[in-house]
């Protein structure tokens, strides 16, 4: 007998065991997809995990459906390093594999109806919702549940359908379907008929009788006289400006000849590729040290300060690497920066570049997917945010990780909660190739494992053609709004800074964490303000659609006219975010051209390149962003940057506050100034003597990391410790209290004083549940292994409670 363990996409502990037959042991391959049954219902694709011949002893192993591929989708590499996640980050395989894969490799069953043509059926014993169903199948061969449930205008149409069955009327069929089709563009060409010269004189004194006719053919010759190519349908009607009608009649006549070329859909339309840039010393510098450090170490920490010319140093790696014949994959924290980047590295590297990301449509992620797992041509370097760690590599030989110290590395929910990051080190590690992590503001835990030789370490310090750095000033607005300098959010001293600025030709950034109009609505009279009925948040309000909304769940509601409790008109806006800033930096520059960059102005998949591009070709003056204009973008024409408040970053209640506050304004600061003349930076601060505000001015990381490796050490907190943060949800507040309680009373019997909580987070409710955390921290010498698999057993016994099963859990390691 032989079995395979199956990765089904859905969040079991264990993995489940099929029974198939040796023919089917002979041709299946470890990374092949298969169609197996599980439960009552069905749920289609599994990945086969492994090949034995042991029986399962709990249960009787079910055969599977169907072999889905002819050869592994997913390779060895990818199963080890799912295996690898699942037991670090505390998840299952199914979620591993859920998150892993393009959705459209996952298949849905769907039953699919035909007519019954063995038997003609007395079409009067059936009744009229039977009738409809079964006339609607004289016109189409076969139809799916969702299309019956349309005609019949009903969601439960399974009776109908059972009730056909019994009467012989219909016989069902199930039908696995794959998601993915190639797009296919459609050509023409003249008929090989006609390629003599005499013909064609025939062919065009016909066609003189047909004027648009004979235009079409003209412009065919005129565009493959120009462009050596195959011809396009599409651009053949817009050159010549005929319909589609009129193509289609010479197609028919024979005249022309259609054909089908399949395309890739992500494609690289560019000029010969152009030699990379000339290190100057420092870079070259860089190179040579991190070259040596990778005889020691597999992965190097690069700190290199804002524009310093970073991403010419990981060219000229990844120049290397490719010459070996091996992949490279290139990390990036935020989409906004892939669409710099592509262009940047596919003028070096032309179409050896993909890119992979969330904007992209299912089918070009399956195409960066199958490009990758051939190790095609196409796909040398891989350009992506983090979900592109889990693509089929089978040769990697380096990955860059750039901007290191971005939270958006790490991923929340849903599960796998893991950081792209640290996932990186290990998946490079199994391929045994180096890792390079790039920052101006490395995190902590990177920096910490440099100083302890577990990682090298190389610097750049000065910034490229030796621009200097920004120089910053911090402006106390306290003082400011005494002496009533104030225009609104804006000093005297930022207004003058950016009127100079605009008047040299110069552009400026405006940074405010924060985007809507303002955070919160509050009644002058008696001081309520409107509340998100599912989350404990005052609601923002967003005055481009004169609503108010929640940005933890979506609610949204029409800005009210009068306070909700006492009935006052006196409405009053508190607080400020982008919307707003945007909104006064009009009144106070009318003649410049203003935009914002936020969530709310980069919808779809190219809302951040027409922002970016507009600001990069001057078309912009004044841009106002939430922190997407922190990473590591390049813009050459921006001479100031101004912060607009400092405080409400290093106020937030979270360990890391400080650490990220001094990164955040760092990078900001590093967009000021990248050509010759020095660029500006202005902090508006209630508290100009904060110690991390002092850093930032100075530009001193060291004191930062020092400062702060201080508390941690005190504190007990990562790098020194590492964390496990457990998150309990329920919509009723005492059953979360009593869990939470009982949770942290078992963590404590075995963690003792390393357990922290249960407590309520600073939003306790989001989405009518109420949350709970618990922080377990684990010293050094702790093993980790042993810490985890103590509190699986503890969330085991506390799912095994009656009261508590409907108690959601959520279980976060390095919750960074």
């Amino acid at each position: 007998m032989h079995f395979i363990d199956v990765i089904i996409p859905i969040p079991l502990q264990k993995l489940f065991t099929y029974s198939i037959t040796a023919a089917e042991a002979n041709f299946l391959k470890v990374g092949m997809r298969v169609a197996v049954p599980f439960g009552k219902s069905k749920i289609y694709t599994g990945v086969v995990f492994n090949i034995h011949e042991n029986a399962p002893a709990a249960y009787e192993a079910k055969d599977i459906e169907q072999i889905l591929d002819e050869s592994p989708v997913v390779n060895e590499y990818q199963l080890k390093l799912w295996h690898w996640i699942s037991e670090y980050y505390m998840c299952t395989m199914g979620d591993v594999m859920r998150a892993a894969l393009p959705s459209a490799f996952i298949l849905e069953s769907e039953t699919v109806i035909t007519k019954n043509n063995v038997n003609t059926i007395d079409e009067s014993i059936l009744k009229d919702d039977e009738f409809l169903v079964y006339e609607a199948l004289h016109h189409q061969s076969s139809l799916k549940i969702h299309d019956i449930a349309s005609i019949l205008d009903k969601k439960n149409v399974l009776p109908v359908i059972k009730r056909l069955i019994e009467k012989e009327a219909i016989t069902v069929e199930e039908e696995v379907y794959e998601k993915y089709k190639p797009k296919l563009v459609r050509y023409v060409k003249l008929d090989p008929h006609y390629t003599a010269e005499v013909e064609l004189h025939k062919l065009l004194d016909d066609l003189s009788r047909a004027p648009k006719q004979r235009d079409v053919v003209m412009t065919l010759f005129s565009i493959s006289a120009k462009t050596k190519k195959p011809v396009k349908v599409s651009d053949l009607t817009t050159e010549s400006g005929a319909s589609s009608s009129i193509i289609k009649s010479l197609i028919n006549k024979g005249v022309l000849k259609e054909y089908y070329i399949q395309r890739d859909r992500v494609e690289y339309s560019g000029e010969e590729t152009e030699a990379s840039k000339r290190l100057n010393e420092y870079q070259q510098a860089a190179l040579t040290e991190i070259k040596a450090s990778f005889e020691k170490h597999h992965v190097t920490l690069l700190h290199g300060v804002t524009s310093s010319g970073k991403t010419e140093v990981y060219v000229k790696l990844i120049e290397d690497v490719i010459q070996q014949g091996k992949q490279v994959l290139y990390l990036l924290p935020e989409i906004a920066l892939t669409t710099q980047l592509v262009t940047r590295l596919q003028n070096y590297f032309g179409e050896q570049v993909a890119v992979f990301h969330s904007k992209y449509s299912t089918h070009e992620r399956v195409e960066v997917w199958n490009n990758v797992l051939h190790n095609s041509a196409k796909a040398k370097i891989i350009l992506g945010a983090r979900s592109s760690i889990f693509l089929p590599f089978d040769n990697l030989g380096l990955i860059i990780v750039d901007e290191e110290h971005e939270q958006s590395f790490k991923q929340f929910d849903p599960a796998p909660r893991y950081h792209a990051r640290d996932t990186a080190v290990v998946l490079a590690h199994m391929h045994k190739a180096k890792t390079l992590l790039g920052s101006a503001t490395p995190s902590l835990e990177s920096y910490f494992n440099a100083q302890q030789d577990k990682y090298g370490f190389v610097e750049i310090t000065k910034r490229y053609n030796d621009v200097l750095m920004p120089d910053i000033e911090l402006v106390d607005i306290k003082d400011k709004l005494k002496r009533k300098r104030m225009k609104g959010h804006f000093s005297d001293r930022l207004i003058e800074e950016m009127q100079e600025t605009l008047s040299e030709g110069h552009q400026v950034i405006l940074f405010q964490n924060r985007r809507g109009f303002s955070p919160i609505v509050e009644c002058n009279t008696c001081g309520h303000s409107p509340q998100c009925p599912n989350c404990d948040v005052s609601l923002t309000y967003h005055q481009y659609r004169n609503q108010l909304r929640c940005h933890y769940c979506g609610y949204n509601s029409a800005m009210k006219q009068n306070c909700e409790a006492c009935g006052g008109q006196d409405l009053d806006s508190k607080g400020f975010g982008t919307e707003q800033i945007e909104g006064e930096v009009k009144l106070l520059f009318p003649e410049h051209k203003v935009a914002r960059m936020d969530l709310d102005t980069t919808r779809g998949k190219y809302g951040y390149e027409k922002i970016i591009t507009a600001l990069e070709q001057q078309e912009i003056d004044i841009l106002v962003g939430t922190q997407m204009l922190t990473k590591g973008l390049d813009f050459r024409n921006v001479k100031l940057v101004g912060i607009m408040n400092a405080d409400n970053m290093l106020n937030f209640p979270d360990f890391r506050a400080h650490e990220r506050s001094f990164q955040l304004m760092q990078q900001v600061s590093g967009r000021a100034g990248r050509t010759e003349e020095r660029g500006k930076v202005l902090i508006q601060t209630y508290n100009p003597y904060h110690n991390i505000l002092q850093q930032v001015s100075t530009n001193n990381y060291i004191d930062m990391f020092k400062e702060q490796m201080d508390d941690r050490y005190n504190f007990k907190y990562p790098p020194v410790y590492k964390q496990i943060k457990i998150t309990l949800k329920h919509k009723d507040y005492n059953k979360v209290e009593t869990a939470s309680i009982w949770y942290a009373k078992s963590l404590r019997q075995v963690f003792k004083d390393y357990v922290l909580g249960p407590e309520s987070p600073p939003v306790a409710r989001i989405r009518n549940q109420f949350h709970k955390n618990i922080l377990v921290k684990i010293p050094k010498q702790q093993s980790l292994a042993k810490t985890k698999e103590a509190i699986m057993k503890i969330n085991n016994s506390f799912m095994s409670v009656k009261d508590f099963r409907s108690v959601r859990v959520v279980l976060n390691v390095d919750n960074f």
